[in-house]
């Protein structure tokens, strides 16, 4: 007959509950062991001994917390003389905090079962906390009591009574909890009893107070000691053979190599966010606009993306034979694009203006009559000269269906083509042809709306990895959403860069969509439609729109 449960206890959590993370590790895993621990892990734990106030900042899942979690345990099943003490844990997610609770549990397993009580495993019960009015909010906990009468306690959301905790209170990912401020001035409150602070978090940003506190620590200014441990540093340690050791694999160079790429591979284009998360330099913004989810969902077809690419010498033929060559290949790439569109709704388009080092983009927009923008195809160029990027623009504006309204890009040298594209189709300057100079004002003014449509799921774009990439570039710096400073590689053309050409694009023909503009249409019958061409799978051909070679 099993023992019963102490009267705040729900439950007690089984083995299969604890995360993937904690099961996988060996049963006879000590941590304690030479060896096991790698030098950063050694020093962290050396650091806690020694150091009332700690901040570590770190690449991800680096092993920072499970040494913090061995510690916890050590500590709190030494007696009171000792040095032993009560551990609070406080996670962003519930997750993280059965996470470390589970890690604790395994070392008071396989270091000594007996300075856990009894040990039935890790406690499901309410922890309560007082809230500032004076009520009571209860908080699904975790908790493991050792016979030195210390306990390890992991919450599961940001408590308010944090400041009346007593003992060692260790912050994951301080960075990202919903107040950091709030969390990060709380902890202090601890030490007039003689608590102790442990915060550990990745970057959240340059902007964000986990960040300014690493820099108060390095330049004096707090008394926190600064750790710093980034995805280098804990390869350099052992790392993949830590991860061979759990896995069961057996570690050799090549595999390791594969193993790292990988891991770097794995951020694509967007190397602000491999620089964050995994060598601890905090990006520019406070984080990405729209997450690769949301994009994604919004992404439901592969569609055209018509790319010409021109070699240098282009621009040095006769205007007359560089006007005639661009008429053909408009036949061949643009004319047939042009021919899919519904003549039904109205068109709207977006232009982003670059000459040699970006990919310029001209982006069609279909006004559903649902609201939903469809792009139902989009236009890039890559070392074009302006005079055939005005050629093949002015082009495909004479030939959308119900024209309504554009923007372009009309900042430095764009705003030669965006002024003559004014005068060609809206001399009057009713509106319809709308010269945007890309600045904070306009993106502080324009572009929160463009982010809100991809949430909403207004928004119906191509299925391609460079517009994914493009839009995910967009962050939100200093409360403004817009591009960074970093370029990104084109996944396409190895010699190619890329600085969000196509979310700007898209970004603006958005902008276009939402302007009152009145326009008259003339009435044209046309062929009854057998389908809606909106709704009509358009997919890229093998060379689809490949400059090079073609003249």
């Amino acid at each position: 007959m099993s023992a019963p449960l102490p009267g705040d206890v729900q439950r007690i959590l089984s083995f299969d509950e604890l995360p993937a993370s904690v099961r996988e590790i060996p049963a006879n895993h000590d941590p304690l062991a030479d060896g096991v621990l790698m030098a950063h892990q050694a020093e962290a734990i050396a650091l806690c001994q020694v150091e009332d106030l700690l901040v570590f900042e770190k690449g991800r899942r680096t092993g920072i917390t499970y040494a913090v979690a061995l510690d916890s345990a050590i500590i709190a099943a030494s007696s009171t003389e000792a040095g032993g003490d009560n551990v609070y844990y406080v996670g962003d997610t519930k997750d993280k905090g059965l996470e470390f609770i589970g890690y604790c549990g395994h070392f008071a397993r396989v270091m000594a079962s007996a300075m856990a009580e009894g040990f039935m495993g890790v406690e499901v019960f309410l922890f309560e906390d007082k809230q500032p009015g004076g009520e009571t909010k209860f908080i699904t906990s975790y908790r493991i009591r050792f016979a030195s009468g210390k306990q390890i306690v992991a919450l599961s959301s940001n408590p308010a009574s944090i400041r009346g905790l007593q003992g060692i209170v260790i912050i994951d990912e301080a960075a990202f909890h919903a107040n950091v401020q709030a969390v990060i001035d709380a902890c202090l409150a601890l030490l007039i009893w003689g608590g102790k602070i442990r915060i550990i978090s990745t970057h959240n940003g340059q902007k964000n107070p986990f960040n300014q506190l690493v820099k108060d620590a390095r330049d004096g200014v707090n008394l926190f000691k600064a750790h710093r441990c980034t995805f280098d540093d804990a390869v350099k340690n052992g790392l993949y053979e830590r991860v061979c050791l759990i896995r069961g694999w057996t570690p050799t160079e090549e595999d390791k190599r594969a193993w790292y790429n990988k891991v770097r591979g794995s951020y694509g284009a967007n190397r602000a966010a491999m620089l964050e998360e995994l060598d601890a330099i905090p990006r520019e913004g406070s984080g990405v606009a729209i997450p690769t989810i949301v994009i994604e969902s919004c992404m439901y077809e592969v569609r055209p993306i018509v790319r010409l690419t021109l070699d240098t010498e282009f621009a040095l033929l006769p205007g007359d034979e560089r006007k005639r060559r661009c008429e053909e290949w408009i036949g061949v790439n643009i004319d047939p694009l042009l021919e899919s569109l519904d003549p039904q709704v109205e068109h709207f388009f977006g232009s982003d203006y670059a000459r040699h080092f970006d990919f310029a983009v001209f982006s069609p927009v279909a006004l559903r009559k649902d609201l939903t923008r469809t792009y139902p195809w989009m236009l890039e160029m890559l070392n074009v000269p302006t005079r055939q990027q005005e050629q093949i623009i002015w082009h495909i504006i004479r030939h959308l269906p119900r024209f309504r309204c554009g923007a372009l890009d009309a900042t430095g040298n764009g705003a030669t083509l965006a002024e003559y594209t004014a005068d060609e189709f809206d001399p009057k300057r009713t509106g319809r042809i709308i010269e945007v100079k890309l600045n904070d004002a306009w993106y502080r003014e324009n572009m929160q709306s463009f982010v809100d449509g991809w949430f909403d799921q207004l928004i119906d774009a191509p299925k391609d990895l460079d517009i994914k990439n493009d839009v995910r570039s967009l962050e939100r710096i200093d409360g403004i959403v817009k591009l960074p400073g970093i370029k990104t590689q084109d996944s396409k053309d190895a010699e190619a860069k890329r600085h969000g050409d196509a979310a700007i694009s898209m970004g603006l023909g958005w902008f276009a969509t939402k302007q009152d503009v009145r326009v008259e249409y003339a009435y044209h019958p046309v062929g009854k439609q057998t389908e809606d061409r909106m709704d009509r799978p358009i997919r890229v051909t093998a060379g689809l729109g490949t400059g090079k070679g073609l003249w």
